[in-house]
Protein backbone atom coordinates (compact mmCIF):
# COMPACT_ATOMS: atom_id res chain seq x y z
CA UNK A 1 0.00 0.00 0.00
CA UNK A 2 1.38 3.41 -0.95
CA UNK A 3 1.88 5.78 1.98
CA UNK A 4 0.35 9.21 2.32
CA UNK A 5 3.27 11.31 1.08
CA UNK A 6 1.76 14.44 2.61
CA UNK A 7 1.75 13.07 6.15
CA UNK A 8 4.09 11.48 8.66
CA UNK A 9 5.04 7.88 8.03
CA UNK A 10 7.88 5.46 8.49
CA UNK A 11 8.94 2.21 6.88
CA UNK A 12 11.65 0.35 8.74
CA UNK A 13 11.94 -3.31 7.89
CA UNK A 14 8.49 -4.78 8.36
CA UNK A 15 7.31 -1.74 10.33
CA UNK A 16 4.77 0.44 8.56
CA UNK A 17 3.17 3.59 9.95
CA UNK A 18 1.08 6.26 8.28
CA UNK A 19 -0.34 9.43 9.82
CA UNK A 20 -1.99 11.90 7.47
CA UNK A 21 -2.31 15.03 9.59
CA UNK A 22 -1.04 14.98 13.16
CA UNK A 23 2.55 13.99 14.01
CA UNK A 24 2.84 10.67 15.86
CA UNK A 25 3.67 10.24 19.52
CA UNK A 26 6.82 8.15 19.82
CA UNK A 27 6.08 7.00 23.37
CA UNK A 28 2.37 6.26 23.07
CA UNK A 29 2.66 4.40 19.79
CA UNK A 30 5.81 2.48 20.64
CA UNK A 31 7.70 3.74 17.61
CA UNK A 32 11.03 3.98 19.39
CA UNK A 33 10.98 0.32 20.37
CA UNK A 34 10.49 -0.63 16.73
CA UNK A 35 12.62 1.92 14.88
CA UNK A 36 15.71 2.39 17.09
CA UNK A 37 16.86 -1.28 17.04
CA UNK A 38 16.42 -1.36 13.25
CA UNK A 39 18.56 1.75 12.76
CA UNK A 40 21.12 0.46 15.28
CA UNK A 41 21.50 -2.73 13.25
CA UNK A 42 21.93 -0.78 10.01
CA UNK A 43 24.56 1.49 11.57
CA UNK A 44 26.64 -1.58 12.35
CA UNK A 45 27.05 -2.28 8.64
CA UNK A 46 30.52 -2.91 7.32
CA UNK A 47 30.45 0.32 5.28
CA UNK A 48 28.43 3.30 6.54
CA UNK A 49 27.84 6.57 4.66
CA UNK A 50 25.83 9.68 5.51
CA UNK A 51 24.57 12.08 2.81
CA UNK A 52 23.22 15.42 4.02
CA UNK A 53 21.75 18.36 2.13
CA UNK A 54 20.51 21.84 2.86
CA UNK A 55 17.87 20.41 5.18
CA UNK A 56 20.58 19.80 7.79
CA UNK A 57 21.57 23.48 7.93
CA UNK A 58 17.90 24.49 7.94
CA UNK A 59 17.09 22.15 10.84
CA UNK A 60 20.13 23.30 12.84
CA UNK A 61 19.29 26.97 12.28
CA UNK A 62 15.67 26.61 13.34
CA UNK A 63 16.69 24.47 16.31
CA UNK A 64 18.98 27.24 17.51
CA UNK A 65 16.40 29.96 16.93
CA UNK A 66 18.03 31.61 13.91
CA UNK A 67 17.14 31.87 10.22
CA UNK A 68 18.68 29.71 7.49
CA UNK A 69 19.83 31.03 4.12
CA UNK A 70 16.82 31.45 1.80
CA UNK A 71 18.67 29.87 -1.18
CA UNK A 72 16.38 31.84 -3.50
CA UNK A 73 16.92 31.87 -7.25
CA UNK A 74 19.09 34.75 -8.56
CA UNK A 75 17.90 37.57 -10.78
CA UNK A 76 20.63 38.52 -13.26
CA UNK A 77 18.92 41.55 -14.82
CA UNK A 78 20.69 41.24 -18.18
CA UNK A 79 19.64 40.65 -21.75
CA UNK A 80 18.30 37.09 -22.22
CA UNK A 81 17.64 36.77 -18.44
CA UNK A 82 14.12 35.55 -19.16
CA UNK A 83 15.54 32.95 -21.54
CA UNK A 84 17.88 31.70 -18.81
CA UNK A 85 15.02 31.36 -16.33
CA UNK A 86 12.80 29.57 -18.83
CA UNK A 87 15.53 27.15 -19.88
CA UNK A 88 16.41 26.36 -16.25
CA UNK A 89 12.76 25.56 -15.53
CA UNK A 90 12.41 23.38 -18.63
CA UNK A 91 15.57 21.49 -17.70
CA UNK A 92 14.22 20.78 -14.23
CA UNK A 93 10.92 19.51 -15.66
CA UNK A 94 12.69 17.36 -18.24
CA UNK A 95 14.68 15.73 -15.44
CA UNK A 96 11.44 15.25 -13.43
CA UNK A 97 12.79 17.32 -10.55
CA UNK A 98 9.83 19.69 -10.30
CA UNK A 99 10.83 23.29 -9.65
CA UNK A 100 14.18 24.67 -10.76
CA UNK A 101 16.67 25.82 -8.12
CA UNK A 102 19.52 28.32 -8.04
CA UNK A 103 22.02 25.77 -9.34
CA UNK A 104 19.90 25.35 -12.48
CA UNK A 105 20.05 29.12 -13.00
CA UNK A 106 23.81 29.27 -12.43
CA UNK A 107 24.44 26.36 -14.75
CA UNK A 108 22.30 27.86 -17.52
CA UNK A 109 23.87 31.30 -17.11
CA UNK A 110 27.31 29.75 -17.30
CA UNK A 111 26.47 28.10 -20.64
CA UNK A 112 25.17 31.43 -21.95
CA UNK A 113 28.35 33.26 -20.88
CA UNK A 114 30.53 30.71 -22.64
CA UNK A 115 28.42 31.05 -25.81
CA UNK A 116 28.57 34.85 -25.71
CA UNK A 117 32.33 34.71 -25.17
CA UNK A 118 32.70 32.38 -28.13
CA UNK A 119 30.71 34.78 -30.31
CA UNK A 120 32.71 37.74 -28.96
CA UNK A 121 29.44 39.37 -27.93
CA UNK A 122 29.68 42.49 -25.77
CA UNK A 123 27.02 41.06 -23.44
CA UNK A 124 29.52 38.49 -22.14
CA UNK A 125 31.18 41.01 -19.81
CA UNK A 126 27.82 42.17 -18.45
CA UNK A 127 26.78 38.60 -17.78
CA UNK A 128 30.05 37.80 -16.02
CA UNK A 129 29.53 40.82 -13.75
CA UNK A 130 25.93 39.78 -13.03
CA UNK A 131 27.01 36.19 -12.39
CA UNK A 132 29.69 37.34 -9.92
CA UNK A 133 27.19 39.59 -8.12
CA UNK A 134 24.72 36.70 -7.79
CA UNK A 135 27.48 34.51 -6.36
CA UNK A 136 28.47 37.21 -3.86
CA UNK A 137 24.83 37.51 -2.77
CA UNK A 138 24.69 33.74 -2.29
CA UNK A 139 27.91 33.75 -0.28
CA UNK A 140 26.64 36.59 1.90
CA UNK A 141 23.41 34.74 2.70
CA UNK A 142 25.27 31.54 3.59
CA UNK A 143 27.79 33.43 5.74
CA UNK A 144 24.90 35.20 7.47
CA UNK A 145 23.50 31.79 8.36
CA UNK A 146 26.87 30.69 9.71
CA UNK A 147 27.08 33.90 11.70
CA UNK A 148 23.63 33.36 13.18
CA UNK A 149 24.38 29.77 14.16
CA UNK A 150 27.72 30.75 15.68
CA UNK A 151 26.11 33.55 17.70
CA UNK A 152 23.31 31.28 18.90
CA UNK A 153 25.83 28.68 20.10
CA UNK A 154 27.85 31.38 21.86
CA UNK A 155 24.73 32.76 23.57
CA UNK A 156 23.86 29.26 24.77
CA UNK A 157 27.44 28.74 26.08
CA UNK A 158 28.06 26.05 23.48
CA UNK A 159 24.87 24.12 24.31
CA UNK A 160 23.40 22.64 21.15
CA UNK A 161 19.62 22.68 21.40
CA UNK A 162 19.20 21.68 17.77
CA UNK A 163 20.52 18.12 18.03
CA UNK A 164 23.22 18.58 15.36
CA UNK A 165 26.08 17.48 17.61
CA UNK A 166 24.19 14.40 18.78
CA UNK A 167 23.48 13.49 15.16
CA UNK A 168 27.17 13.62 14.23
CA UNK A 169 28.18 11.70 17.35
CA UNK A 170 25.70 8.92 16.57
CA UNK A 171 27.36 8.35 13.20
CA UNK A 172 30.98 9.34 13.82
CA UNK A 173 31.65 7.08 16.81
CA UNK A 174 31.91 3.88 14.84
CA UNK A 175 33.33 0.76 16.50
CA UNK A 176 37.11 0.68 15.93
CA UNK A 177 36.77 -2.58 14.01
CA UNK A 178 34.65 -0.90 11.33
CA UNK A 179 35.62 1.47 8.54
CA UNK A 180 35.37 5.21 8.95
CA UNK A 181 32.11 7.02 8.46
CA UNK A 182 31.97 8.48 4.95
CA UNK A 183 30.13 11.82 5.23
CA UNK A 184 28.98 13.48 2.00
CA UNK A 185 27.32 16.88 1.76
CA UNK A 186 26.00 19.07 -1.04
CA UNK A 187 26.18 22.19 1.16
CA UNK A 188 28.59 25.05 0.58
CA UNK A 189 28.67 26.13 4.25
CA UNK A 190 31.09 24.87 6.93
CA UNK A 191 28.52 23.78 9.52
CA UNK A 192 29.78 20.21 9.63
CA UNK A 193 33.41 21.29 10.02
CA UNK A 194 32.42 23.69 12.81
CA UNK A 195 30.46 20.99 14.63
CA UNK A 196 33.33 18.52 14.30
CA UNK A 197 35.72 21.10 15.78
CA UNK A 198 33.42 21.45 18.79
CA UNK A 199 33.19 17.68 19.22
CA UNK A 200 36.88 16.97 18.69
CA UNK A 201 36.19 14.82 15.63
CA UNK A 202 39.10 14.57 13.20
CA UNK A 203 38.26 15.12 9.55
CA UNK A 204 40.02 13.39 6.69
CA UNK A 205 39.56 14.99 3.28
CA UNK A 206 41.66 15.31 0.15
CA UNK A 207 43.35 18.55 1.22
CA UNK A 208 47.01 18.36 2.20
CA UNK A 209 48.99 21.20 3.74
CA UNK A 210 48.90 23.67 6.63
CA UNK A 211 49.32 27.24 5.37
CA UNK A 212 47.53 26.70 2.06
CA UNK A 213 45.94 23.22 1.98
CA UNK A 214 45.72 21.91 -1.56
CA UNK A 215 43.28 19.40 -3.01
CA UNK A 216 44.98 16.17 -4.03
CA UNK A 217 43.73 13.49 -6.39
CA UNK A 218 45.10 10.72 -4.15
CA UNK A 219 43.02 9.47 -1.24
CA UNK A 220 46.17 8.42 0.60
CA UNK A 221 45.69 10.87 3.45
CA UNK A 222 47.30 10.57 6.85
CA UNK A 223 45.25 8.19 8.96
CA UNK A 224 45.60 7.18 12.60
CA UNK A 225 45.43 3.71 14.12
CA UNK A 226 46.11 2.19 17.51
CA UNK A 227 47.07 -1.23 18.88
CA UNK A 228 44.52 -2.66 21.34
CA UNK A 229 46.00 -3.58 24.76
CA UNK A 230 47.45 -7.07 24.75
CA UNK A 231 47.25 -7.45 20.97
CA UNK A 232 50.24 -6.94 18.74
CA UNK A 233 50.26 -6.57 15.00
CA UNK A 234 46.51 -5.89 14.70
CA UNK A 235 46.05 -2.10 14.53
CA UNK A 236 42.52 -0.72 14.58
CA UNK A 237 40.98 2.51 13.42
CA UNK A 238 41.17 5.37 15.87
CA UNK A 239 37.76 6.44 17.13
CA UNK A 240 36.30 9.86 16.34
CA UNK A 241 37.64 10.16 12.78
CA UNK A 242 35.49 10.65 9.67
CA UNK A 243 36.01 11.19 5.96
CA UNK A 244 34.29 14.33 4.66
CA UNK A 245 33.50 14.93 1.00
CA UNK A 246 31.82 18.17 -0.11
CA UNK A 247 30.32 17.11 -3.42
CA UNK A 248 29.47 20.64 -4.58
CA UNK A 249 32.52 22.43 -3.23
CA UNK A 250 32.78 24.93 -0.40
CA UNK A 251 32.82 28.65 0.30
CA UNK A 252 36.51 28.52 1.21
CA UNK A 253 37.68 26.63 -1.91
CA UNK A 254 39.50 28.74 -4.48
CA UNK A 255 41.08 28.15 -7.86
CA UNK A 256 44.66 29.46 -7.81
CA UNK A 257 47.19 28.73 -10.55
CA UNK A 258 45.13 25.77 -11.78
CA UNK A 259 45.13 24.24 -8.30
CA UNK A 260 42.23 23.97 -5.84
CA UNK A 261 43.20 25.35 -2.43
CA UNK A 262 41.37 26.02 0.82
CA UNK A 263 41.71 29.60 2.02
CA UNK A 264 41.50 30.79 5.65
CA UNK A 265 37.90 31.80 6.29
CA UNK A 266 36.46 31.66 9.84
CA UNK A 267 33.05 30.19 10.54
CA UNK A 268 30.54 33.05 10.28
CA UNK A 269 33.15 35.81 9.79
CA UNK A 270 32.43 39.47 10.41
CA UNK A 271 31.28 41.59 7.49
CA UNK A 272 34.65 43.32 7.42
CA UNK A 273 36.60 40.06 7.05
CA UNK A 274 38.15 39.75 3.56
CA UNK A 275 36.68 36.79 1.70
CA UNK A 276 39.09 37.04 -1.24
CA UNK A 277 36.28 36.91 -3.79
CA UNK A 278 36.96 39.86 -6.05
CA UNK A 279 36.13 37.66 -9.04
CA UNK A 280 34.01 34.73 -7.76
CA UNK A 281 33.02 33.74 -11.29
CA UNK A 282 36.59 32.62 -12.01
CA UNK A 283 37.87 31.70 -8.55
CA UNK A 284 35.11 30.35 -6.29
CA UNK A 285 34.95 26.55 -6.44
CA UNK A 286 31.30 25.64 -5.95
CA UNK A 287 29.25 23.52 -8.31
CA UNK A 288 28.50 24.30 -11.11
CA UNK A 289 32.01 25.42 -11.77
CA UNK A 290 32.69 28.35 -14.09
CA UNK A 291 36.19 27.20 -15.11
CA UNK A 292 36.94 27.51 -18.80
CA UNK A 293 38.90 24.37 -19.58
CA UNK A 294 37.66 20.80 -19.42
CA UNK A 295 40.60 19.75 -17.25
CA UNK A 296 39.65 22.03 -14.37
CA UNK A 297 35.92 21.45 -14.86
CA UNK A 298 36.37 17.73 -14.25
CA UNK A 299 38.70 18.41 -11.33
CA UNK A 300 37.89 18.23 -8.46
CA UNK A 301 34.23 17.25 -8.97
CA UNK A 302 35.02 14.04 -10.82
CA UNK A 303 37.26 12.95 -7.94
CA UNK A 304 34.61 13.83 -5.36
CA UNK A 305 31.92 11.79 -7.10
CA UNK A 306 34.34 8.93 -7.56
CA UNK A 307 34.63 8.89 -3.77
CA UNK A 308 30.84 8.85 -3.46
CA UNK A 309 30.51 5.92 -5.85
CA UNK A 310 33.34 4.00 -4.21
CA UNK A 311 31.88 4.42 -0.72
CA UNK A 312 28.29 3.48 -1.52
CA UNK A 313 28.30 1.03 -4.43
CA UNK A 314 29.82 -1.96 -2.68
CA UNK A 315 28.43 -4.95 -0.74
CA UNK A 316 27.27 -4.61 2.87
CA UNK A 317 27.00 -0.81 2.61
CA UNK A 318 24.36 1.39 4.22
CA UNK A 319 23.62 4.95 3.14
CA UNK A 320 21.71 7.35 5.43
CA UNK A 321 20.21 10.39 3.71
CA UNK A 322 19.14 13.43 5.75
CA UNK A 323 17.82 16.75 4.46
CA UNK A 324 18.61 16.00 0.81
CA UNK A 325 15.87 16.98 -1.66
CA UNK A 326 16.68 14.48 -4.47
CA UNK A 327 17.10 17.32 -6.94
CA UNK A 328 20.50 16.27 -8.31
CA UNK A 329 20.37 13.59 -11.00
CA UNK A 330 24.07 12.84 -10.74
CA UNK A 331 23.60 11.89 -7.08
CA UNK A 332 20.30 10.05 -7.58
CA UNK A 333 21.89 7.92 -10.27
CA UNK A 334 24.60 6.73 -7.89
CA UNK A 335 22.03 5.84 -5.22
CA UNK A 336 20.04 3.80 -7.76
CA UNK A 337 23.20 1.97 -8.78
CA UNK A 338 23.94 1.22 -5.12
CA UNK A 339 20.56 -0.46 -4.65
CA UNK A 340 21.29 -2.92 -7.47
CA UNK A 341 23.62 -4.62 -4.98
CA UNK A 342 21.32 -6.78 -2.87
CA UNK A 343 23.26 -6.42 0.40
CA UNK A 344 23.04 -2.60 0.46
CA UNK A 345 20.43 -0.52 2.27
CA UNK A 346 19.15 3.05 1.99
CA UNK A 347 17.65 5.05 4.87
CA UNK A 348 15.91 8.34 3.97
CA UNK A 349 14.97 10.91 6.60
CA UNK A 350 13.07 13.80 5.03
CA UNK A 351 10.92 16.71 6.23
CA UNK A 352 8.45 16.26 3.36
CA UNK A 353 7.96 14.89 -0.13
CA UNK A 354 10.37 17.47 -1.62
CA UNK A 355 7.80 18.74 -4.15
CA UNK A 356 7.15 15.18 -5.30
CA UNK A 357 10.81 14.34 -6.01
CA UNK A 358 11.09 11.83 -3.16
CA UNK A 359 7.98 9.94 -4.26
CA UNK A 360 9.20 9.90 -7.86
CA UNK A 361 12.58 8.59 -6.80
CA UNK A 362 11.11 5.79 -4.66
CA UNK A 363 8.53 4.67 -7.23
CA UNK A 364 11.04 4.56 -10.09
CA UNK A 365 13.90 3.05 -8.13
CA UNK A 366 12.16 -0.02 -6.75
CA UNK A 367 14.04 -2.32 -4.35
CA UNK A 368 11.49 -1.57 -1.62
CA UNK A 369 12.98 -4.14 0.77
CA UNK A 370 16.28 -2.24 0.68
CA UNK A 371 14.79 1.17 1.52
CA UNK A 372 13.73 2.53 4.92
CA UNK A 373 11.78 5.78 5.15
CA UNK A 374 11.21 8.30 7.93
CA UNK A 375 9.19 11.13 6.40
CA UNK A 376 7.56 14.11 8.09
CA UNK A 377 8.48 16.96 10.39
CA UNK A 378 8.24 14.70 13.44
CA UNK A 379 10.84 12.19 12.25
CA UNK A 380 13.10 14.73 10.55
CA UNK A 381 13.30 17.12 13.50
CA UNK A 382 16.91 16.85 14.66
CA UNK A 383 16.04 16.87 18.35
CA UNK A 384 13.27 14.29 17.98
CA UNK A 385 15.39 12.11 15.71
CA UNK A 386 18.40 12.03 18.02
CA UNK A 387 16.42 11.70 21.25
CA UNK A 388 14.07 8.93 20.12
CA UNK A 389 15.23 7.05 17.05
CA UNK A 390 18.99 7.17 16.53
CA UNK A 391 20.97 4.70 18.65
CA UNK A 392 23.33 5.93 21.36
CA UNK A 393 26.49 4.76 19.70
CA UNK A 394 28.70 5.85 22.60
CA UNK A 395 26.95 3.61 25.15
CA UNK A 396 25.86 0.79 22.84
CA UNK A 397 28.93 -1.43 23.57
CA UNK A 398 28.43 -0.94 27.31
CA UNK A 399 24.74 -1.73 26.97
CA UNK A 400 25.49 -4.96 25.11
CA UNK A 401 28.08 -6.06 27.67
CA UNK A 402 25.68 -5.22 30.50
CA UNK A 403 22.97 -7.35 28.89
CA UNK A 404 25.41 -10.26 28.45
CA UNK A 405 26.59 -10.06 32.07
CA UNK A 406 23.03 -9.79 33.37
CA UNK A 407 22.01 -12.84 31.32
CA UNK A 408 25.01 -14.85 32.55
CA UNK A 409 24.41 -13.94 36.17
CA UNK A 410 20.71 -14.60 35.88
CA UNK A 411 21.43 -18.15 34.71
CA UNK A 412 23.90 -18.73 37.56
CA UNK A 413 21.63 -17.51 40.38
CA UNK A 414 19.72 -20.44 41.98
CA UNK A 415 15.98 -20.36 42.30
CA UNK A 416 14.85 -18.53 45.41
CA UNK A 417 13.52 -20.75 48.20
CA UNK A 418 9.80 -21.08 48.61
CA UNK A 419 8.11 -18.72 51.07
CA UNK A 420 5.46 -21.30 52.08
CA UNK A 421 5.37 -22.11 55.82
CA UNK A 422 7.35 -25.20 56.87
CA UNK A 423 5.30 -27.73 58.81
CA UNK A 424 6.33 -28.17 62.44
CA UNK A 425 8.44 -31.24 63.26
CA UNK A 426 6.84 -33.44 65.92
CA UNK A 427 8.68 -33.48 69.24
CA UNK A 428 10.86 -36.47 70.02
CA UNK A 429 9.67 -38.30 73.19
CA UNK A 430 12.15 -38.20 76.03
CA UNK A 431 10.65 -40.74 78.38
CA UNK A 432 10.43 -44.58 78.18
CA UNK A 433 7.46 -46.65 77.34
Amino acid sequence: MMPNWNGHFCKCGEVGFDEATEPPNAELQGLRERIEPWLAALMQSEHLSLLVGNGLTTAAAYGLGTKPAPMSRPTFGCTYADKVTAYAESTAKRCERGKANLEDDFRTAQVLIEALTLLEDKQAAAWEAAYSKALRDLIKSVLDTERGIGKALADKSGEDTSGLLDLLLSFANRPPTRERLELFTTNYDRLIEHACDNLGIRILDRFVGVITPQFRASRLSVDLHYDPPGIRGEPRYLEGVIRLTKLHGSLDWRLQDRAVVRTPLPFGPADSFPTGLDDPYRSLMIYPNAAKDVETLAFPYAELFRDFVGATCRPNATLFVYGYGFGDDHINRVIREMLTISSTHLVIVSFNNCDGRLQTFIEKTGHEDQVSLLVGGHFAGLRTLTDNYLPRTLVEPLRQRKAAIAAARGAAIPTAPSTAPVPATPATPTGGV
